[in-house]
């Protein structure tokens, strides 16, 4: 792929970018052309098309994937793209860690690790309920293994929320050795589902804004009305269970002032709200520090964090 701080004046690409902008303005004699902003990890370019009804000038809007042949010229001392044929492009044709922010860590790998950890899990009606989700559902595990865990604050990029999740499961699995008083099946399950509603709080990238559903229930309503409809087509799933386990999703905030609207009443649920409230905060602090680069100096007050902060001195003194 040639990326946008590649290209080179008097240069020719056909290349697919991410189609950021687009509007349609008048030239000085009364002559509509269309001006767009293309983009991709690298950088923004401007796009002009001067002939909007010529042939290979096809259908697209903002936010799509389009392919694009152009030549790069220079106008006023910026790289411009003078497009000749453009089109939406086809899902195949382009990979969207290219043009947004996406997760280190392998998307495969780390669907594989939620499959074992599903398989880990022997309560029947359990395993169950999590493949109904995980398994099953192609639509949901398309939209789950490409959310992120939220718009912005910690893990805001493509495959945050998996990551997020497998996260949450790690330390809850943690817990479990270190407590054995907690009910491992039960925990491991709510890790799991603990944040599905983001799968529709939140839309699909590049867009990644909150949904009119995502504004008006959030997350946590959301995400307990999908295991309720889940469980429902599960025959004899204990209610006792059920309710525990949503239990613990409404209440994986904490707090009212965080959104739970209850706070944790089972000792899985508390287990939950920490293990959560850990990675975001720690998932929060890395992506700081990350973005700091070479800046060892105070980096200013957080407010989720609420604290100013800086990077640890590498000699200690």
């Amino acid at each position: 792929m040639k990326y946008i701080e590649t290209l080179r004046e008097n240069t020719h690409i056909s290349e697919v970018y991410l189609c950021q902008q687009k509007a349609i303005y008048l030239t000085k004699s009364g002559k509509e052309y269309e001006s767009l902003q293309l983009r991709d990890k690298t950088g923004v370019v401007d796009a002009k098309i001067w002939e909007p009804g010529n042939p290979g000038i096809g259908d697209f809007d903002e936010l799509d994937y389009v392919s694009v042949d152009a030549d790069v010229i220079l106008y006023n001392n910026k790289l411009q793209l003078k497009v000749s044929r453009i089109r939406r492009a086809n899902e195949d044709e382009y990979n969207p860690g290219d043009y947004m922010p996406v997760s280190a860590r392998n998307n495969d790998e780390m669907y594989k690790e939620l499959l074992a950890c599903i398989e880990s899990i022997r309560d029947p009606y359990l395993n169950q309920l999590l493949k109904a989700f995980f398994v099953d559902d192609a639509a949901f595990v398309k939209r789950f293994r490409l959310s992120s865990a939220a718009k912005s604050v910690h893990h805001g990029f493509i495959g945050g929320l998996m990551e997020h999740t497998l996260s949450v499961a790690r330390l809850c699995d943690y817990y479990c050795g270190n407590y054995p008083i907690l009910n491992r099946d039960l925990l491991i399950t709510a890790a799991l589902c603990h944040d599905i509603g983001k799968t529709r709080e939140l839309s699909a990238f590049p867009e990644n804004a909150y949904t009119d559903e995502g504004q008006l229930l959030g997350h946590i309503v959301i995400g307990c009305e999908m295991l309720a409809a889940a469980i429902a087509k599960i025959p004899n799933f204990p209610e006792k269970r059920a309710t525990e386990l949503r239990h613990c999703i409404v209440a994986h905030h904490g707090e009212f002032e965080f959104g739970s609207p209850k706070k944790p009443a089972l000792i899985e649920a508390m287990a939950l709200n920490l293990a959560d409230n850990t990675d975001a905060k720690m998932e929060t602090f890395i992506e700081l520090l990350n973005a700091a680069g070479a800046n060892n100096g105070w980096l200013g007050f957080n407010r989720f964090l609420d604290s100013n902060l800086r990077k640890t001195s590498e000699s200690g003194v």
